[in-house]
């Protein structure tokens, strides 16, 4: 008799696990951040968690952005600026901004509040030491 499930079934269902965490990973990494930020600025409100907060939920975002957001909002927005004749260089730079000048800010604007986050800490652990 097979077990309480069949042999492909359990090969099906690791494939799968494995699958969706390969694919949320980072996303399941920055959202135990924000969690933990969040915890950490209810519980002792500081600015390292107030800058670990915003780093997180930039990140999150950004994540999401990347994912999710860009095509649907490159196309809204040319759709709704562009009504009679194209404006191609106009069209391009709206193109450029949405698909690769706003992800690689908000990555940046992310770890940047990260690091702020970390520098603050060790700074003020440091004149604690003195």
């Amino acid at each position: 008799s097979m077990g309480p499930l069949a042999a492909d079934l359990q090969q099906n269902i690791m494939v799968t696990v494995y699958l969706l965490f390969s694919h949320i990973y980072i996303a399941f990494a920055y959202f135990t951040g924000l969690i933990i930020s969040i915890i950490l600025s209810i519980k002792w409100p500081s600015r390292f968690s107030t800058y670990s907060f915003l780093g997180f939920a930039i990140l999150l975002f950004s994540y999401e952005y990347d994912k999710h957001i860009i095509e649907g909002l490159r196309q809204q927005t040319l759709r709704s600026l562009i009504t009679l004749q194209p404006h191609l260089r106009f069209q391009r730079l709206i193109s450029v901004t949405i698909t690769e000048i706003l992800p690689i800010l908000f990555y940046i604007a992310g770890w940047a509040f990260i690091y702020l986050a970390i520098i603050h800490a060790a700074r003020k652990l440091g004149k604690k030491e003195k």
